[in-house]
């Protein structure tokens, strides 16, 4: 049942009907999506960095398809030699490992900041901050030895097509970028948690776009890792 006013008819969900009520509620700078703006940025951003990982992986297949000079074995390139045994992909398969467990702790992480327990927020996200740095620390060994101990260069590779060190080097080195910039980021907000910043802010919101950010970073491996192991 309406309800009289002085101005105009009232529905009893509190919404004024006709033009009159159109004009107030797009006057009134109502938020369409309750998301706060710290996670929406987040979003907005890995969906601006989607786009150019999708443009980099759709060049590095065009360019490996298109080549006329036959493309390296990823087997053999990325092959170690442990024990006077040759094992290929083994360094590969730690360093993936290690980025899928990182995943798992940052879930923990962001569970724990959800029942305010600091320490273990904190604690978590120093763990997966460690395994990014150690799957960092193991593709400067694999660039390493890919550079001065088989002599690939950007424009140059003795191994078959001279595309393979630009497309590998541009490709893993602006992943290696993000992940070091994600330690970075989850070691300031672990020590911010620590010290109880986001105790006094009511919530651990910060923790669960960290979250969304590494994640991010750790799916766009799984497509590296087929993309450039696998195939």
């Amino acid at each position: 049942m309406a309800v009289e006013t002085a101005t105009s008819v009232v529905h009893p969900s509190g919404v004024t009907p006709g033009l009159p009520g159109v004009a107030s509620d797009f006057a009134s700078d109502k938020q369409a999506f309750v998301v706060p703006w710290g996670k929406a940025m987040m979003w907005i951003f890995l969906l601006s960095d989607t786009f150019i990982f999708s443009c980099f992986l759709t060049s590095y297949m065009h360019v490996r398809i298109s080549s006329t000079v036959p493309w390296p074995n990823p087997s053999e390139v990325f092959a170690l030699t442990v024990f006077g045994n040759h094992i290929p992909l083994i360094l590969i398969a730690i360093m993936t490992f290690i980025l899928i467990s990182s995943s798992g702790t940052m879930a923990m992480a962001v569970n724990m900041g959800y029942r305010r327990r600091r320490g273990k927020t904190a604690a978590l996200m120093l763990i997966t901050a460690g395994f990014g740095a150690t799957f960092v620390g193991m593709q400067a060994f694999e660039w390493t030895k890919l550079i001065v101990d088989e002599g690939v260069r950007p424009w140059s590779n003795p191994m078959g097509a001279e595309q393979f060190g630009a497309s590998f080097f541009m490709i893993t080195g602006f992943h290696g970028l993000h992940v070091s910039a994600g330690v970075i980021y989850l070691v300031i907000v672990a020590l911010k948690v620590w010290r109880g910043d986001y105790d006094r802010k009511g919530n651990y919101e910060i923790v669960e776009i960290a979250g969304l950010y590494w994640h991010f970073v750790d799916l766009v491996w799984v497509f590296i890792f087929a993309f450039f192991y696998l195939w």
